[in-house]
This record gives structure tokens, C-alpha cells and sequence, in this order.
């Protein structure tokens, strides 16, 4: 909700996107025609499939396209029935089958390049093209660190989904655990991304 009551407009450069519907048609395999727009060509295969809408997003300095559609799931036989996981800091999740995912440490790892370009940012004068293209340098590490996060929770849930029909997890207590001495890239965002993308997974 806006705070005091008052309505928050979008800022060109911040979370940009926006969001289509109507004639949407998605053909040749990597093409899709889009409303207002035209035609557009994508790096990956899209499934022939009658699209509803998408929505186009900004992130650094590309752009990305989801789009939504029906999709009939079919139960599959799964090789295990029940299996626990817990979400820690140390490791990104323990199975009760002893299976460990370790924490990928995306952050500690780009840290070095993440204050060299925020120094080269603020060095820049404030609306110069070279602060632009400066920002534009830093939003594609912080890019790359999301995207390395976002695909070992990717593997870390398939795994669970495509095996298990009964999942298991335990009930976060996050502020006791950011209490204790841990990596302070580790935040309460990310326990609780792992713990939302668990729990929302849905594989027949």
C-alpha cells in the first residue's frame, strides 16, 4: 500500500515493465507477435501454445517475456514418497535422506566487483551518460549474483518436486536465526525465498 494514502509512480530505469493482452501469437518457434508491438524475436524455443497474456521486464540490460497459458498436468509415479527438508544458513538445505545443498554464495563471491562499480557509479556525475552506463555495469553483477541464487533453488526444487510426492518443511524461525553469527550476505529475503519456492513448487 502507498504510504499517507498517496499513489507511487513507476521511475524510468526501476523495475521496468509492463503488461499485454489480446492477440498473442507465438509461431516459428522463436517468435511471437505481440499487441501494439509487432513481431518479436526471442533467444530461447517458446511452446506452441495459445498465450493469454505476457508481461514484458527489464532487468540490467535486457529485456525478458512471461507469458501465461492453460497447461493440463498429468500425475507421474514418483521414485519416493516422503521426504523432510530443512532450510538453513550454513547450507542452503539438508534432506532427511542425508542429501546436502550447499549455499552458493553468489554474493561473497561478485563482493569485490559489486564495490568497485558502486564506487565507479558515485564517482559520476548524477544524470551523465558515463553514470549511466556505470549503473548499467553494476546492474548486470547484481544480475548475475540473482541469477546464480535463483537457479540453485531451481535444482534444489525440481529435485524435491520431480522425486517426492510428500515434502516436508519445517516451520522457519528466521529472526532466531539471523541472530546467530553467520555470512552477512545471508538475509532474511533469501531463507525465506528458499522456504516460498519449496512450498510453491508443483510438479504432477
Amino acid at each position: 500500500m502507498p504510504q499517507g494514502g498517496f499513489p507511487v509512480f513507476k521511475k524510468k530505469g526501476r523495475k521496468d515493465s509492463f503488461y499485454l493482452e489480446g492477440s498473442i501469437k507465438i509461431f516459428q518457434g522463436n517468435y511471437i507477435q505481440l499487441p501494439r508491438i509487432g513481431i518479436v524475436k526471442t533467444y530461447e524455443i517458446l511452446p506452441s501454445v495459445p498465450v493469454k497474456n505476457v508481461t514484458i521486464s527489464k532487468r540490467a540490460d535486457s529485456w525478458y517475456i512471461s507469458f501465461k497459458y492453460d497447461f493440463e498436468s498429468y500425475p507421474t509415479q514418483k521414485p519416493r514418497e516422503t521426504i523432510g527438508v530443512d532450510i538453513g544458513i550454513n547450507t542452503l538445505a539438508t534432506c532427511s535422506d542425508g542429501s546436502k545443498f550447499a549455499n552458493v554464495k553468489a554474493y561473497r563471491q561478485a563482493k569485490k566487483q559489486l564495490v568497485r562499480h558502486q564506487r565507479a557509479v558515485s564517482r559520476k556525475v548524477i544524470g551523465s551518460k558515463n553514470r549511466i552506463k556505470a549503473v548499467k555495469k553494476l546492474a548486470k553483477v547484481h544480475k548475475k549474483v540473482a541469477d546464480i541464487r535463483a537457479d540453485a533453488l531451481h535444482k534444489l526444487t525440481s529435485w524435491l518436486a520431480k522425486n517426492h510426492s510428500t515434502i516436508i518443511i519445517e516451520d522457519l524461525n528466521v529472526s532466531g536465526m539471523l541472530k546467530k553469527r553467520c555470512d552477512p550476505a545471508t538475509t532474511t529475503a533469501r531463507l525465506r525465498k528458499a522456504h516460498q519456492e519449496i512450498t510453491n513448487w508443483q510438479v504432477p
